[in-house]
């Protein structure tokens, strides 16, 4: 199914939770070669969007400052392309962009073209300016960009003219336009403000930071997501590479292998992952093997309290 052939919103909607639901299970990803093969004992995390049910794999791809190139040059496109199609063969699904991210969302709408899987993506974006008339063409335009198709998301960006902004969402979700809406930032300064909008509005999502050494998000704003049934993506992962740089040299804890776990992204992806609250974690990167390694981290075991607690430990000791 090709994104710019107009569906009818029923069977838009239809072919594409179906296939969001049952690709894992369908074993399909069997096709596309040895790298998206996995074994019953390492299967595809998914957690469901409170809203609708919907599963979600448990990683997905961000785009900030990675995906902002140059569209006619072919050969910036290229590692991204190997970024897009590995990340799709291992199972991952929901790419998150915005219009504040420069070239990134005509970059994911192209490559996801030429890969032929624009229509298997969860695509979610943002809207980031003032104004009611200046969202609304702001939205469609990155709808243009993305592919052509309906966004299956669309985030109020850092919380900017929120009120005017998610009052267009919520009337374009009703009208089938999009399938959800949501409110995002990233310090941990907006947290008390996200919990309230979490608490307050009927809302899909809400995007915020959180990481092993960033963990502010569990006092209020994690618990708010649980109770009123919002669904969170989760950004800076890994603190925009400090976390990287914190382990530079030094050998994962031998017991990270009973949980699957086979590098330091892994590593800071499944502490993240192990918290009930997180719905999809969304890395970004412009190398081909980290993608790999990131969507990994949607396979196999899951970290339970005491787990987590332990490799909090282990890195704060570093």
């Amino acid at each position: 199914m090709n994104r710019k052939i107009p569906l009818s919103q029923t069977e838009w909607c239809i072919s594409r939770r179906r296939f969001i639901r049952l690709a894992a299970v369908a074993g399909m990803l069997g096709a596309l070669g040895p790298a998206a093969v996995r074994s019953e004992s390492s299967p595809l995390i998914r957690r469901p969007i409170p809203s609708s049910g919907e599963l979600l794999p448990v990683v997905g791809l961000g785009t900030a400052r990675t995906f902002d190139v140059d569209t006619a040059d072919s050969a910036a496109l290229a590692p991204l392309r190997d970024v897009l199609q590995a990340f799709y063969q291992g199972g991952g699904r929901l790419v998150d962009s915005s219009p504040m991210y420069g070239n990134a969302e005509s970059v994911v709408g192209r490559l996801a073209a030429d890969l032929a899987i624009a229509d298997e993506l969860f695509m979610a974006t943002k809207v980031w300016t003032r104004g009611r008339e200046a969202g609304i063409r702001q939205i469609e335009r990155s709808a243009r960009r993305m592919g052509g198709g309906p966004l299956e998301l669309v985030q109020v960006h850092n919380l900017l003219d929120t009120e005017t902004h998610l009052d267009t969402l919520a009337g374009w979700k009703r009208e089938g336009r999009i399938r959800y809406l949501g409110i995002t930032h990233y310090t941990d300064s907006a947290h008390d403000r996200l919990a309230r909008l979490c608490q307050t509005l009927p809302l899909d999502f809400v995007q915020f930071n959180y990481s092993i050494l960033e963990r502010n998000a569990e006092q209020r704003l994690l618990p708010a997501a649980i109770d009123n049934g919002v669904a969170t993506l989760i950004n800076k992962p890994f603190l925009q590479g400090s976390l990287f740089r914190r382990v530079r040299g030094e050998p994962l804890p031998g017991w990270a292998a009973e949980m699957g776990i086979a590098s330091w992204g892994q590593f800071f992806l499944k502490f993240i992952i192990g918290h009930p609250g997180v719905t999809c974690v969304i890395p970004a990167t412009s190398k081909p093997k980290h993608a790999r390694d990131n969507i990994a981290a949607a396979h196999g075991e899951i970290p339970g309290s005491r787990e987590r607690q332990r490799m909090a430990d282990h890195i704060a000791r570093l």
